[in-house]
Parts: C-alpha cells; structure tokens; sequence
C-alpha cells in the first residue's frame, strides 16, 4: 500500500475555514492521472494540487491541477496553497522555485516572514480577446441575470488571460455583485460556445487599498463558484491597465482584490502588474495560507 499525504489548505487568507480551499499532494509521484482525478473528486475542492518530481533540470517541482471534474492547467490559491505546503514541510528559506504546470514553466517566491510565509506566483503569458459580440453577450447576461445597465460601462465584456482564462464582467453594484444567482447550466452552456470555461463579475472602488470586489463562476470545469481565485484576479490587473480603468504612476501597479464574501468564505489577492512602456507585459499574484488538517490516504 502507498500512503499519500493530504492537506487542507486555505488560501489568501490567514483564517481557517475562510479563503479558497485546496488539496495538495505534496508526493503524488506514482500517481496515475486517474487516481488523481478521483482524489480531487474526493476532496471536492474546486482544485487540488498534486506535486511531482522534477522531469528535467530547468524546474524544481511538476504541479498538476485538478478540479472534482477535470484537469485545468494552472490555479492561483492551488499553488500558493502548494508551495506554502512544501515551505513547512522542508522547512524552507526565503526562495523562489520553478514549477513546471500546463503553461509551461513559472516561478513561485516562498517569503518567511517569521515562523509563517507568503507565497508569490508569476503567471502566465497575458492575452486578450475581442469583446464579446452582441449575441454572445445577450446570451451571458440573460445567465447572470442582469440587464446591460447594471453593467460598468467602462468594462468591455472580454475574455482575458494569464494561463486559464476567465470573461472579464464589471458590474456598477457591489450590493448587485453578492445577490447574482446566475444560470449555472447556460453558463456551462456558453462556456462550449466561447472556449472559456470562468466568468469573473466584478465592482471597483475608488480606493486603490482595496481596488476590486469580485465572485467567479465555472460550472463547466465543476466550480460553481471559486472562493477566491487568483487566475482572475491577475488577468483583472492586467485588464484594467489596458483599457485606462486605472493610472498607475509606477512601473509595477499593485493592488489588493477581495473575493468570497458572498459564500461566507472572504479572501484578499495581492496583485502586481509590470509594465512596459504603459502596457502589461506580466502578472504576479500572491498571498497568505492557512493548513486546515493534514492526513493520509493508503492506496493499493
């Protein structure tokens, strides 16, 4: 029997039981695909994170992610919540590690800030797609309930990525924001008709301490609703700065984005935006992490 070690760990937050849950399994090596597809069913966290051996000599660490419904290339918290999994295991130093994922190679800094520690990620190459057109649009929002005025004005309807993309929806309303029950089964739907499976709803604030407040729907990979999530919150940063939502006076604009509110479980994501010339060129979102529990699975 081969014992696999399981954690719990809540991301971008500092509070059990708050934040985005994830599994992680830090030695996932003789795992088969499907074995890891029935773990993270079983954990039924929107994703856990399964943590392999190296395959060549230009990364530390191979990270597969998986939802109860599928595999998805990379995820924010599942990382953060990896990685600050490793750290307390190996006791690790301030350090940054290259993880191999589906988007290729990226680096992760681990910060220890006294017997605790932050994680850091750098996504994905930034993307962007066209506005989405008038059909596609009515379609989405009839899904989300709303009527094109409750839209931001300001905010086109585009789908915009940093290794796993998410349509980008500013709304005017926060008290709107917490009360959307969307259409789960013509989002999933649309997702087939678009090619992207996230839909990220958000409000801005006039203060940049705490710039967003958003929600995320993904019923086609099998999240419902994500917590907290850093794959949509970083490509946020990135939108904002391309259509002028935000003038920043530095070459790395940060900011901060709440998430979870309105599923009880509230989490904040630090983003940094690096710029070149004005224009994005990479995204880095990080954060706190909590270990719930910690247990082990025997397995044939």
């Amino acid at each position: 029997m081969k014992k696999i070690r399981v954690y719990q760990v809540d991301s971008f937050t500092t509070e059990k039981l708050q934040g985005n849950p994830a599994g992680v399994v830090p030695n996932a090596d003789g795992l088969s695909e499907a074995q890891m597809q029935a773990i993270a069913r079983e954990m039924n966290n929107s994703e856990t994170a399964f943590v392999l051996s190296p395959t060549a000599p230009d990364h530390q660490l191979w990270v597969r992610f998986f939802t109860p419904k599928t595999e998805v290339p990379i995820c924010g918290h599942a990382t953060v919540a990896a990685h600050y999994v490793l750290a307390h295991e190996k006791n690790l130093p301030s350090c940054t590690l290259i993880q191999k994922t589906g988007v290729g190679l990226l680096p992760v800094e681990i910060v220890q800030e006294g017997h605790d520690y932050r994680v850091i990620m750098t996504q994905g190459a930034i993307s962007y797609s066209d506005p989405l057109p008038g059909e596609d649009r009515h379609d989405l929002l009839a899904a989300l309930g709303l009527d094109a005025a409750d839209l931001d004005d300001r905010c086109p309807l585009q789908v915009v990525s940093t290794g796993h993309s998410k349509v980008m929806i500013g709304i005017q309303s926060r008290d709107l924001l917490h009360r959307l029950k969307p259409d789960l089964t013509a989002l999933t739907t649309l997702s087939k008709k678009i090619g992207c499976n996230g839909y990220f709803v958000f409000t801005l604030n006039a203060e940049q301490c705490l710039l967003a407040h958003g929600r995320m729907f993904a019923p086609a990979i099998g999240i419902s609703e994500d917590p907290v999530t850093g794959n949509a919150n970083g490509p946020l940063g990135a939108y904002l700065v391309r259509h002028n939502l935000v003038t920043p006076a530095d070459p790395v604009f940060r900011f901060r984005a709440k998430q979870g509110e309105a599923l009880g479980r509230p989490g904040v994501v630090e983003v940094e935006v690096s710029l070149e010339n004005g224009i994005p060129k990479q995204v880095r979102v990080g954060g706190c992490a909590v270990i719930v529990f910690q247990t082990e699975i025997e397995l044939p």
